[in-house]
C-alpha cells in the first residue's frame, strides 16, 4: 500500500488546487476555473473517480451548509466540505477520519478575489487526503475511514466545525482524526532542511474535558494520558519505521503558538485529534500576497513544496490509519476500582464487539515516565487484578486481535 503512493499525483494534484487561483471561502462558488466553487467541483470529481475502484464500497458527497455572519464571514455563505467516506467490512459503525483544507488565502484574510495559491497552505494537506482516497478504495479495511477535503478554515475552522458536529449529533464513533496541515514543505526560513520529520500535535488536558473529569484528573493525574496523546503515541509506534522513511515528531501541546487547524473542532466534539504539520515552517511562504520584495519571492506557490516529502507524510498517514482501521477499537470504559485500600490494582473496562477479539494486556509506567514501558497479559476478560500499587504508576488497557494487532490504549481513570 505504501508503495503505491505516488509523488507524481500529489504534485499533480497541487499543482492543479493552485491553478484556480484563488480558493478563498468567499471567492466565487459558481465560476467553473476560478475560485472555491471549481475547486470543490474538482475536488468531488476526483474523488468519484476514486471510488469507481471500490466496488460500491466507497461513497462520495457534498457536506454544505449556510454559514450565517460571523468573524470572517461578513455575509451568509455556503460552506462546503468535499467527503468520501469508505465502508468498513467487520465493524464499520468506527470510524477514522484523515483532512486537509483546501479554502486559501493571502496576506488579507477578507481578500476573495486576488490570488491566493494556497500550495502548502494547504493544497498539500488535501493532496495527501486524495492520495489516501485512491489508494484506500481497492482494500477492505475492517473499520470506516473518512476522506475530507473542507472549507471555510481560514476563517475560522467552520468546515471542520461543522464536520464535528454531524458526525457527533449522529453519536459517531469517530475514534481518531488527523488534519494534515501546511505538510508541504522540509525547508525552514532560515534554508534549513529536515525532509524526514514530520510534527504530530496532541493536546494533554482535554479541549472537552468536563468539571468531574478535571477533579479526577487532579486528583490522581492523567494530564499527559488524553485520548489524542495515546493517538498520537499509537502513529509513532506505527508509521516511525523504514516503509515510511519518517520520524514522528511528537509534540505535547494542542497546535502551535498563535494558531489552530481543523483538528480541534473535533477536540471541541470530545474525539481523539491530532494535526501534521511540516518540522520548520517558512513564513514567507503562507498567509501572504504573491510578490517580490527585496529580491525575495513572497508567496504559497508550488516551487516551495517538496513532493517527495509530502509522499513521505502520506505513507505516515496511511500506515497510521490502516492500522487503526485493522486493529480493535480502543477499549471502553476503562477503570481502576477504587472501593478500597490495598496494595494491588483491579482494573475493569468494556468488551469490544470485533469479531476476531483474542483479549487484552495491561500497559504501565512510572507516573514520571511520558510513554508505556511495561506490558502485561490480561487474556480475553474485560477485569484483571495487577500486583501493584495504583498509588505508584500510571494504568493503561488495550485490545489485541487474532491478527497481532492492538489499539491505541485506554488510559485508566478512576472508579468508586
Amino acid at each position: 500500500m505504501l508503495r503505491e503512493i505516488d509523488q507524481r499525483r500529489i504534485e499533480a494534484t497541487v499543482r492543479k488546487l493552485v491553478s484556480f487561483g484563488t480558493r478563498h471561502t468567499l471567492s466565487a462558488q459558481d465560476d467553473p476555473v476560478r475560485g472555491i466553487g471549481a475547486a470543490r467541483d474538482w475536488l468531488l470529481a476526483e474523488l468519484r473517480r476514486c471510488a469507481q475502484a471500490s466496488g460500491g464500497r466507497m461513497s462520495v458527497e457534498l457536506q454544505s451548509y449556510v454559514q450565517q455572519p460571523a468573524p470572517r464571514v461578513p455575509v451568509a455563505t455556503r460552506i462546503t466540505n468535499v467527503v468520501a467516506t469508505l465502508r468498513g467490512s467487520v465493524t464499520p459503525e468506527r470510524i477514522y477520519v484523515v483532512s486537509g483544507h483546501y479554502d486559501s488565502r493571502n496576506s488579507d484574510p477578507m481578500n476573495a478575489t486576488g490570488d491566493a495559491p494556497g500550495a502548502d497552505d494547504d493544497a498539500s494537506g488535501v493532496a495527501v487526503a486524495l492520495e489516501l482516497a485512491r489508494v484506500f478504495a481497492t482494500r477492505r479495511p475492517a473499520a470506516t475511514v473518512v476522506f475530507a477535503a473542507v472549507a471555510g478554515e481560514e476563517q475560522g475552522l467552520y468546515g471542520a466545525g461543522h464536520m464535528a458536529r454531524t458526525y457527533r449529533g449522529r453519536q459517531a464513533d469517530v475514534q481518531g482524526m488527523f488534519s494534515n496541515d501546511i505538510v508541504g514543505s522540509s525547508t525552514a526560513e532560515d534554508g534549513s532542511r529536515d525532509p524526514y520529520t514530520i510534527r504530530l500535535f496532541a493536546e494533554g488536558v482535554p479541549t472537552s474535558e468536563t468539571p468531574e473529569q478535571a477533579e479526577a484528573r487532579r486528583s490522581v493525574g492523567g494530564e499527559n494520558d488524553s485520548s489524542s496523546r495515546q493517538l498520537a503515541r499509537f502513529v509513532r509506534d506505527t508509521a516511525e519505521n523504514d516503509a515510511t522513511g519518517m520520524r514522528v515528531r511528537v509534540v505535547y501541546r494542542r497546535d502551535r503558538y498563535l494558531r489552530s487547524g481543523d483538528h480541534i473542532p473535533f477536540l471541541q466534539q470530545a474525539y481523539p485529534a491530532a494535526r501534521f504539520t511540516e518540522p520548520a515552517e517558512d513564513y514567507a511562504h503562507q498567509h501572504q500576497d504573491v510578490r517580490v520584495a527585496e529580491g525575495k519571492q513572497y508567496g504559497d506557490l508550488p516551487e516551495f513544496c517538496d513532493f517527495g516529502f509530502i509522499a513521505r507524510v502520506a505513507r505516515v498517514n496511511a500506515a497510521a490509519l490502516w492500522s487503526l482501521a485493522q486493529a480493535p477499537g480502543t477499549p471502553r470504559n476503562a477503570k481502576i476500582r477504587t472501593t478500597a485500600l490495598g496494595n494491588s490494582t483491579e482494573l475493569a473496562w468494556e468488551r469490544g464487539t470485533e469479531p476476531d477479539l483474542a483479549g487484552y494486556e495491561v500497559v504501565w509506567r512510572e507516573t514520571t515516565e511520558s510513554e508505556w514501558t511495561r506490558v502485561i497479559p490480561a487474556g480475553n476478560v474485560t477485569r484483571h487484578t495487577v500486583n501493584l500499587s495504583k498509588d505508584n504508576v500510571f494504568f493503561g488497557i488495550r485490545a489485541l486481535n487474532r491478527s497481532g494487532l492492538h489499539s491505541p490504549v485506554a488510559f485508566c481513570a478512576p472508579q468508586p
